[in-house]
């Protein structure tokens, strides 16, 4: 039985930094503001957590639009409201507030997979086709419609990536320590393999198992499913483009083969089984484990403990899945012109730089591509002198590896191309009952007795048809 050590202050510092998954798909988050706007007549954007700390980039983003609303004297302000709990805490206050109309919110950041049910629902209207344009990535596009419509603007975007330690593997005497060309799960088992031939003084210290991720019974065990059902022989999906469910039960055990492959034991840290997106993290920036799936904001956070030679980042073996948040009009704002300036403002080229600069993913290709495309937001008057960086998350240094043009080292080269070509979870409005649904039963695949995979696809199959609309 492995058990976890405690993690060593540098580890818990810097994870102080990092809260929930930019997908807004992670455990509760450990502290909140209140979210009950006043009546102060703002624009009220609901979000969940910023994973760039305190009055991090979606706040100064925020602030600079309200700064240019003073100088044009518009009488416009928009105020920031964080949602407390899980994100499955955070989308049932969204949909409590709205339909009953008991926050008037104008603008929400909703999850990905959010859109449809919302949509849906008739709690978002429906935006100008134009605000989601030929600059944002296709895949990252694709999430913001529904039913042949633009429900809401793709704000930061995400993917699944590998982590991984250089230094354990250059000590095990591989002698190609840049992956970050890719690799597949056959060639990851190798160098797992290698590194457990390490054996004595050469070991790394703490070093366990090869990888880990997250499997815990939340969201993160629906991504980590997802990634593998489709990264299986025949590519298995699960629904349409219209949310009707459509695999066979052939399909459904093809990807829990799959799964089951990558969870095997000899390679799995036990502990990811229970784990969330801040618990992987740590086990990992201890030295548990050389390998990693997460999402891009743990590329800032690994780099203020971890040293460029000691950790690399690659696409993850097969398919990865997007995640990501988008902004929506809310059907009860009194301020919608206001609100779509505003979701204008922050979903724009200038603010996807500033976001992409602050270790989100950004969700257009000139953030990438494109040298002209600089962060200049200004500050607000009053915040000029508190802070050298528009991009300043509270930390005395950012460690985080840098190109020529101030970008995250990897965004061009490695960032893009896997947004580019991830995979949705199925889109759905039943998505919250799908997901139940695939945890509890991908659930019975790590237990102490796990089903065959035939015997798990049937229960599956039959269960997934009970929730979704047949195709």
């Amino acid at each position: 039985m492995e058990s976890r050590t405690p993690a060593p202050r540098w580890v818990l510092a810097a994870l102080l930094m990092a809260c929930t998954a930019c997908t807004g798909d992670s455990a509760p988050a450990r502290s909140a503001t209140t979210a009950v706007p006043d009546s102060s007549g703002d624009i009220v954007v609901a979000s969940g957590r910023d994973v760039t700390g305190k009055g991090g980039i979606r706040q100064q983003l925020i602030d600079t639009w309200n700064a240019r609303q003073d100088r044009l004297h518009t009488g416009r302000h928009a105020r920031l409201v964080e949602l407390p709990g899980s994100a499955d805490q955070q989308r049932s206050q969204l949909l409590g507030a709205l339909q009953s109309d008991s926050a008037q919110y104008d603008v929400i950041n909703l999850d990905v997979t959010w859109v449809p049910e919302f949509a849906d629902a008739g709690l978002i209207l429906p935006l100008p086709e134009g605000m989601v344009g030929p600059d944002v990535i296709p895949s990252v596009a694709g999430t913001a419609r529904w039913n042949g419509k633009v429900y809401a603007v793709p704000f930061n975007s995400d993917v699944g990536l590998l982590y991984y330690r250089s230094d354990y593997l250059k000590r095990a005497g591989v002698q190609n320590t840049d992956l970050s060309k890719g690799l597949d799960w056959a060639k990851l088992k190798e160098l797992i393999d290698t590194l457990d031939e390490e054996r004595g003084k050469d070991r790394p210290k703490g070093f366990e198992k090869g990888w880990t991720a997250q499997f815990g019974a939340y969201e993160g065990r629906t991504v980590n499913g997802v990634e593998a059902f489709a990264s299986a022989q025949d590519a298995v999906t699960l629904t349409d483009g219209h949310g009707r469910y459509t695999a066979s039960v052939q399909d459904l055990e093809n990807g829990l083969a799959e799964l089951r492959n990558r969870t095997q034991g000899p390679y799995l840290l036990k502990d990811a089984l229970h784990s969330d997106e801040d618990e992987s993290l740590t086990d990992f920036a201890y030295g548990r484990t050389a390998f990693l799936r997460h999402w891009p904001y743990a590329y800032r956070t690994l780099h203020q403990s971890l040293r460029s030679t000691q950790v690399g980042v690659a696409p993850l073996p097969g398919k990865a899945v997007l995640g990501g948040q988008n902004l929506a009009l809310t059907r009860s704002s009194g301020q919608m012109a206001g609100a779509r300036d505003l979701i204008g403002f922050l979903t724009g080229a200038e603010s996807e730089r500033c976001l992409l600069d602050a270790g989100f993913a950004a969700t257009r290709k000139s953030a990438y591509q494109n040298n002209a495309v600089t962060c200049r937001s200004e500050k607000p008057a009053a915040a000029a002198s508190a802070t050298a960086s528009p991009l300043s998350s509270g930390e005395s240094t950012d460690l985080m590896p840098r190109d020529d043009h101030g970008r995250p080292r990897y965004a061009r080269d490695i960032l893009l191309p896997a947004l580019t070509e991830a995979v949705s979870r199925p889109r759905t409005p039943l998505y919250g009952a799908f997901t139940q649904t695939f945890t509890t039963e991908l659930g019975k695949l790590f237990t102490d007795d796990p089903p065959s995979d035939s015997e798990l696809a049937k229960d599956l199959d039959e269960s997934l048809r009970r929730v979704l609309p047949d195709g």
